[in-house]
């Protein structure tokens, strides 16, 4: 009898063994997968942008001492990678002095938002997020300022306010690249559009791609299937090629980018039918000063001689952004007021035939296009979550990371 309870309780005992291994197999293979997911997640130029992403953390939880904490960002960085929260040990102030410029220049003079936010286009989409739209022309090097979709591009000086206070708490370590998407993401905050997460750690090119420019941005003549042609070529489909459109929510048009649809269009010498009457009464009244001259091509921008070069002043920026964006006849993109919620109106528009530029107008042409708008138009909140997802990969195109590139000095030059 005895033998047997022992060997009961043998039994019992294995029994309890194989139970506890099950179970801690069973926390390891959960553990694994969320580092997989971790890891996964951490990788460049990711398709999944979701805003739940887990990689928001700054470094994965499973660190838990300095000491690794720092391996792993050494590791990070050795793989050349973006990631949130780069500069925590280098500049851990970098993007709070990077939200404090652009905020307290918006306070005095609000059209930097739209600027900043076509001049994070205007980079991302020729060659990458690499700043290279910033470096003024030298001997051997034509800059893409001076393309011509380029010559009407502001707010180099809301960059260089922001780069040199930069400089000044970490020298040598916020690279232009992550200051322009960084002042680009608060630009769409302060215009009432949504935040996004942004990952940093890109680096500033050697160069700039001026024929590249030339040839590769889109047209605001664009019709509709030259429209998704472009955005398609960049790896845009449909959908985010409209939201990202949605950007057309703020700022001003100078009449000289539309003005062929109210007098002379595609040659008629008549107005765009598809505009609608009453509408096109109101582009008229706000473009018929100089009409002849606003048929010339749109090509009036400051020379980089008359750009300021080093260390610009708050003041020196809001009277260049004053003067050079009122001296021209602009239609506001808001015009019915401030107080519509960022995408509504644009959207709203475009299915009511008020569409400003006509490639705004194009997307009501094509089926899906149109689909996209319909559905921005009746809900904000997903048209916001669309162009927040397409803002972060707007931002992560053909970055340059280390060792590649250099961290510039002077946004103007190569150091």
């Amino acid at each position: 009898m005895d033998f047997t309870r022992k060997l009961s309780f043998l039994v019992f005992l294995l029994c309890v063994l194989i139970s506890l291994q099950n179970q801690e197999d069973d926390i390891n293979e959960k553990f694994s997968s969320r580092t997989d997911k971790y890891c996964s997640l951490s990788h460049d130029n990711d398709d999944s942008h979701s805003i739940f992403d887990y990689s928001f953390a700054p470094l994965p939880m499973f660190a838990t001492t300095s000491v690794e904490r720092r391996n792993l960002q050494q590791q990070t960085e050795a793989r050349g990678s973006l990631r949130y929260d780069y500069y925590y040990d280098t500049c851990p102030q970098a993007e709070q002095i990077i939200r404090s410029s652009v905020r307290d220049l918006f306070r005095k003079q609000p059209q930097i938002a739209p600027a900043l936010l076509r001049l994070v286009f205007h980079d991302c989409f020729v060659e990458g997020c690499d700043a290279s739209v910033l470096l003024d022309s030298v001997e051997g090097m034509h800059s893409e300022k001076e393309s011509p979709p380029n010559e009407s591009l502001k707010g180099f000086d809301v960059i260089d306010i922001v780069k040199s206070e930069l400089e000044e708490a970490c020298p040598g370590l916020v690279s232009c690249a992550d200051a322009v998407v960084l002042a680009a993401r608060e630009s769409v905050i302060l215009a009432g559009g949504p935040f996004y997460p942004l990952k940093t750690g890109r680096r500033d090119s050697l160069t700039s791609f001026a024929e590249v420019a030339t040839f590769e941005l889109p047209s605001p003549q664009d019709d509709v299937s030259k429209f998704i042609e472009t955005f398609s070529s960049k790896g845009f489909d449909e959908r985010e090629a409209v939201s990202l459109l949605g950007a057309h929510s703020t700022g001003k048009i100078h009449c000289n980018f539309f003005v062929n649809r109210l007098y002379n269009f595609s040659g008629t010498n008549s107005s765009d039918p598809s505009m609608d009457s009453e509408f096109l009464s109101l582009l008229r009244s706000k473009c018929n000063t100089g009409q002849a001259s606003l048929l010339a091509p749109a090509s009036k921008s400051l020379s980089p001689s008359q750009l300021i070069s080093t260390s610009p002043s708050p003041s020196s920026i809001i009277h260049e952004l004053s003067s050079s964006l009122v001296e021209e006849p602009a239609m506001k993109m808001d015009y019915e007021g401030p107080g519509e919620s960022f995408g509504t109106l644009y959207y709203r528009s475009l299915l009511q035939r008020r569409g400003i530029l006509y490639v705004d107008q194009q997307l009501t042409a094509g089926e899906e296009t149109k689909t996209w708008v319909q559905a921005y138009a009746s809900d904000v909140s997903l048209f916001h979550k669309d162009f927040g997802l397409t803002m972060m990969k707007l931002s992560n195109m053909g970055v340059l990371t280390s060792p590649m590139g250099q961290v510039r000095k002077d946004c103007r030059k190569v150091s």
